[in-house]
């Protein structure tokens, strides 16, 4: 009689990538002739299937093929605890025999821990985590969305400064499926350092605009002082925030004589304070009537309006005119 035909290695790959989505099923066939009598397919030393009765009690496990030709079997959606030595043993008249084929599942990398979001004074040292899982084994890189890289779960950052606040990334890949990655924000607090302050210059009769700002972490809060006394939204003093949470205005409506002098910014939050020292001055504009006395003669008193007070050639002359009204009196 003919020799019974040798058991050829399942027609199933060696090596099997699992997608996250859908997972993917595996079958393990084995080729059979009409001599063979049993035949079953084994995980480890666990059967899964013998002929057509079931064995295992895994829903996912099914009969796919058992005919005089081929013995196949289904495990729908398999995962990394399916890995290992599956045996498909067969009986003959003769003697039993055996094909195995060892399943290697890959595993896409996944981030299964990341540090929360977290909020420091500058100076402080700084301590993030990224934890990975997949197979093979992911590489897990941490990244400044400005670019600096680091590689490895844990990232380090020294006595942080205000430059390195921002989004931080953690990417973890190892091949199977497209990269991992989610990201955590690092705020960090500073105190109040405030410029851009300028001078105003504006004529009588116009309205001024002061303006400062600061920048701070948390944002600052403004407050406005003229002669070391608090302005306050009253009269025509009008103090208001700009567009941004860094900056405030000063408002004067209507400039008088009274509205020059000094004025100071303060802006604060919960690590400090700073402060800055503007003034509104007083321009002549040409054109402008400066009204002042005159005394043409003894016992009289007169009151005259000179324009064109900002030439200096008029300026001269005045001052020699009154110092010679002074001898005349």
């Amino acid at each position: 009689s003919s020799l019974p035909a040798q058991p050829q290695t399942p027609r199933c790959p060696s090596l099997l990538t699992r997608s996250p989505l859908p997972p993917r099923p595996w079958a393990p066939r084995c080729s059979i002739d009409e001599e063979v009598t049993r035949v079953a397919w084994l995980n480890r030393s666990n059967i899964l299937y013998a002929g057509n009765d079931k064995w295992s009690i895994d829903p996912r496990v099914r009969l796919l093929t058992n005919s005089p030709a081929e013995f196949s079997i289904l495990i729908a959606s398999v995962d990394m605890w399916d890995e290992g030595l599956y045996t498909c043993s067969f009986q003959t008249q003769a003697k039993p025999h055996t094909a195995q084929v060892y399943l290697i599942v890959h595993v896409p990398a996944r981030i299964t821990n990341i540090s929360s979001a977290v909020t420091v004074n500058e100076g402080s040292d700084v301590s993030l985590l990224c934890m990975a899982t997949g197979k093979p084994e992911p590489t897990v890189t941490w990244r400044q969305l400005r670019g600096k890289r680091d590689e490895g779960e844990y990232l380090e950052i020294t006595e942080i400064n205000r430059q390195q606040a921002g989004e931080y990334e953690c990417v973890t890949a190892n091949g199977v499926s497209l990269a991992d990655s989610k990201r955590v924000l690092i705020t960090v607090n500073y105190p109040p350092t405030i410029k851009d302050v300028k001078d105003a210059y504006p004529p009588v009769g116009k309205p001024a605009l002061l303006r400062c700002e600061a920048m701070a972490v948390p944002p600052a809060e403004f407050e406005w002082f003229k002669d070391d006394k608090q302005v306050s939204s009253r009269n025509d003093l009008i103090p208001f925030p700009g567009r941004s949470r860094t900056r405030s205005m000063l408002l004067i409506d209507n400039v008088t004589a009274r509205h020059y002098g000094n004025y100071s910014c303060l802006a604060s939050n919960k690590l400090g304070i700073s402060n800055a020292s503007l003034r509104l001055i007083r321009t002549l504009v040409p054109g402008s009537e400066i009204v002042f006395l005159l005394w043409p003669g003894p016992g009289s008193l007169e009151n005259v309006a000179v324009t064109g007070m900002e030439s200096p050639l008029f300026l001269g002359l005045l001052s020699s005119a009154f110092v010679t009204l002074l001898f005349k009196i």
